[in-house]
């Protein structure tokens, strides 16, 4: 028999693959829409009832304080480091946070900054925050009877092995929201508003579990899996009042605050080696629940005068928990940190962005550190290669702007 054309032939076993394809593709699709019909009819899961979306929640910008302090923490954080042109005076300061501020509100309320070219990337503001820290550079050249006395570089302690790449600057920009791409955009914006004005010196960002993925109010964990911050203020509370609003320095500051940040490469890879218990007597909690050696719960106080059956304490001296308690209730910080990685995308270092608030950093922080420098065992795993110091001023009204009190008081 004469062979027929490749399209009147019998069929090939390509063709009867594809076409045997497009038929299960079809009774598949119309078996999927029958079942969803039939799930819709009997009380089923309806996919036109999917959980709210939450990239329209918002935060205002605008109120005594700024916000990014208080808030509850979002799951992703920028924290940008810009150094003022020499040849930017008091008005200049003066001109740039007026063009911060104002982008920055039109930002969190989900609208476009006022040159914005992307407007669609800031329909979702998903909880974005800018929160502005004045570096002593800035105050200085503002008025130089104006710095607080706390406002200056932290001792460098004996485990730190700090890089100038990550110090000191002028002026610091703090955004956070709940979606990474309003993150970039708002960061982008922003950095459009102080190209005139100054000169970037770092970019460091981080991230937390996220939004949605635990209860809201779950303690983060670090990359070294423990909980971390546990043993906070509580925003709203006489003590976060007294501890982080509480006034550590001049009139211009008050209703505002003081930010240590410090960049912390965890050494995981050796962490590795310990094994479980080992690994909780370093911190002196457990892994799973976050709940002191001495309790059944996270949030339990830690009783570090319990000991075992051989007479030792329950909480070893070395252990991380020990000594971040100095014994003095003046000594405490509001935690509100982000980890990093970098691994992957040119770097070996990944830690913790530890971001701590607190009206005076000299009188609370630096005791914390002190003591953790002398005898906590966790240093064997962590090193600080970053550090610097920016006092927050307070919010400011509509119509007003972030530093307002300082550059026109």
């Amino acid at each position: 028999m004469p062979e027929r054309g490749a399209g009147a032939g019998p069929l090939s076993r390509r063709r009867l693959i594809l076409g045997g394809a497009a038929g299960l593709g079809a009774a598949g699709i119309a078996g999927a829409a029958a079942a969803t019909w039939a799930g819709r009819s009997e009380g089923g899961p309806d996919p036109a009832a999917d959980p709210p979306l939450h990239g329209s929640r918002t935060v205002p910008f605008h109120g005594p304080h700024q916000a990014g302090v208080e808030t509850p923490p979002q799951a992703h954080g920028t924290f940008v480091a810009l150094d003022l042109g020499p040849e930017v005076d008091v008005e200049g300061v003066r001109r740039l946070m007026r063009l911060l501020s104002d982008d920055a509100a039109r930002l969190a309320r989900g609208e476009p900054a006022l040159a914005d070219t992307e407007p669609e990337l800031a329909e979702v503001p998903a909880r974005l925050t800018t929160t502005f820290g004045f570096g002593r550079g800035l105050v200085e050249r503002v008025d130089p009877g104006a710095v607080p006395d706390w406002l200056e570089p932290l001792p460098e302690f004996g485990h730190d092995r700090l890089d100038a790449a990550w110090g000191e600057a002028d002026l610091l920009v703090q955004v956070c929201a709940d979606d990474p791409l309003t993150v970039s955009h708002a960061v982008r914006m922003l950095l459009k508003d102080a190209r005139a004005f100054t000169r970037p010196r770092w970019t460091q960002s981080g991230f937390r579990r996220a939004h949605g993925s635990q209860p809201d109010g779950t303690t983060m964990r670090n990359l070294m899996g423990q909980v971390d911050g546990t043993v906070n203020p509580e925003p709203g509370t006489a003590d976060f009042e007294h501890l982080v609003w509480g006034g550590g320095g001049p009139a211009w500051l008050e209703g505002g605050t003081g930010l240590v940040i410090r960049r912390i490469a965890t050494h995981l890879d050796t962490w590795d080696e310990l094994d479980r218990p080992a690994r909780e007597a370093v911190i002196g909690r457990r892994l799973d629940s976050g709940a002191p050696l001495t309790g059944a719960s996270e949030h339990d106080e830690v009783d570090l005068a319990a000991v075992d059956a051989t007479g030792l304490t329950v909480v070893p001296a070395f252990a991380h928990v020990r000594r971040a308690v100095t014994g003095d209730p003046e000594e405490r910080i509001f935690r509100r940190a982000y980890n990093y990685d970098m691994r992957g995308t040119g770097g070996e270092e990944a830690g913790l962005l530890f971001a701590a608030f607190q009206a005076d950093p000299v009188r609370q922080f630096v005791p914390i550190q002190r003591s953790l420098d002398e005898l906590d065992l966790l240093n064997e795993w962590v090193t600080a290669v970053g550090s610097a110091v920016f006092a927050v001023p307070p919010g400011c009204e509509e119509g007003g702007y972030v530093g307002q009190s300082l550059l026109e008081g």
